[in-house]
């Protein structure tokens, strides 16, 4: 009715010779600030919905981790591997033109072989130190509650009675739970077995796998699909460089801790050394571990006291100069580029995200591929304003 008015009114002013009047303001159903308010719900909607997501999928990956977590164990030791030895591989291919089959066994020949000879010269000591450490465990800790108990009675008497309180008598493990812990150690050392097999089909694929994926990411459009292979590629790198270089320096502090605890007359020196050094294959683990454990046993050992715990410190002092100021700078050269405050964060966020021993040994060279994406992204988006400002 309004715009047949408003015709009428037009014609009018044409048949009188003056000019149309303005025409009438069309309704709206909406004013500006609904419209904002409209376009405010939207987005946090759209964030709530992919928090939601995010979290979904979360737990979903938390799920199939700790149903098939064998599985992913062994499938990660053996890409490890197989990313730290492929180099290997190449070189083999190209310096010596062996066949592809013949390098990869090759290299896993002499890995089990490097393998097996280091636990033939080491196990005889290690099992009789492990054996000794059993043994003598016990009246370790009560030498260690009765010094406890002596320095720091308060908390001792707050910590027994908690203890009491909380029940005079410590259920025992049922018969199933027994079970269960054996199946589940045997399902352990069954994924572990499988390892070299899967290394062995991971470094004779090869550059196969990419060309697969790529093929895989057709369906993508041609920049899409090489910023995909760009990002995938910049973890494998990262990947492999710091596993590279940080399994070099586990097992030279390894020995050099070893080497040291012997020198100085600590029990379970070797055995220690060795359990600290691959520890640190996760940053400051090794480290933390041997400051909390190996000091007190230094003190609280028979022969013990003051100067074996002065000497076990200066050990680890100078293994620990020897990581920072040698090793690190010239295996790693940093190459993470990561504080080591985000370092300790990224342990504890992805040892929890991941479950455990995976997601801490993943932390580094994760946090360093997405700290890489998000500077490509803010890189990205920077040249992009920078172009629209040029244009304007």
């Amino acid at each position: 009715m309004s715009h047949d008015i408003r015709e009428s009114l037009i014609e009018g002013a044409k048949g009188g010779g003056q000019h149309p009047p303005p025409l009438l303001p069309e309704r709206r159903f909406f004013n500006a600030l609904q419209l904002r308010l409209f376009r405010y719900t939207a987005v946090v909607f759209c964030v709530v919905a992919l928090t939601a997501l995010v979290a979904i999928m979360v737990w979903a990956f938390g799920w199939v981790l700790t149903v098939f977590y064998n599985l992913l164990l062994s499938l990660a030791i053996a890409g490890v591997l197989a990313l730290v030895l492929h180099p290997v591989v190449e070189f083999l291919e190209r310096r010596f033109h062996f066949p592809r089959l013949l390098a990869t066994s090759l290299v896993l020949v002499f890995v089990i072989g490097g393998v097996g000879g280091l636990l033939v010269l080491l196990v005889p000591t290690l099992v009789s130190q492990l054996v000794e450490l059993m043994t003598v465990l016990p009246e370790s800790l009560a030498r260690w509650e009765e010094h406890f108990s002596f320095y720091f009675p308060e908390v001792h008497s707050y910590i027994s009675s908690s203890m009491k309180s909380s029940g005079e008598e410590v259920p025992k493990p049922a018969l199933a739970e027994t079970g269960g812990t054996i199946v589940s150690y045997f399902g352990l050392l069954a994924a572990i077995s499988f390892v070299p097999l899967f290394l062995f089909f991971m470094l004779l694929s090869g550059d196969l796998i990419r060309g697969q994926l790529s093929e895989l990411l057709s369906i993508f459009h041609k920049p899409a699909r090489q910023k995909i292979l760009y990002f995938m590629e910049l973890f494998v790198e990262y990947v492999t460089a710091f596993f590279q270089g940080q399994l070099i320096i586990a097992v030279s502090m390894g020995a050099l801790y070893a080497i040291g605890f012997t020198a100085v007359g600590l029990q379970f020196g070797v055995l220690l050394g060795l359990i600290l050094g691959l520890l640190n294959i996760v940053p400051f683990l090794g480290s933390l571990i041997g400051i909390m454990v190996v000091l007190p046993m230094a003190y609280l050992q028979p022969e013990g006291g003051i100067e074996l715990l002065a000497l076990t410190g200066l050990v680890f002092a100078a293994v620990q100069l020897a990581e920072s100021w040698l090793l690190t700078p010239k295996i790693m050269a940093n190459r993470s580029g990561l504080h080591p405050a985000l370092v300790v964060i990224s342990l504890f966020f992805w040892g929890t995200a991941l479950g455990g021993i995976i997601g801490m040994v993943l932390a580094v060279p994760l946090t360093a591929f997405f700290v890489a994406i998000w500077s490509e992204i803010k890189s990205s988006l920077k040249h992009s304003l920078s172009t629209r400002e040029d244009g304007l």
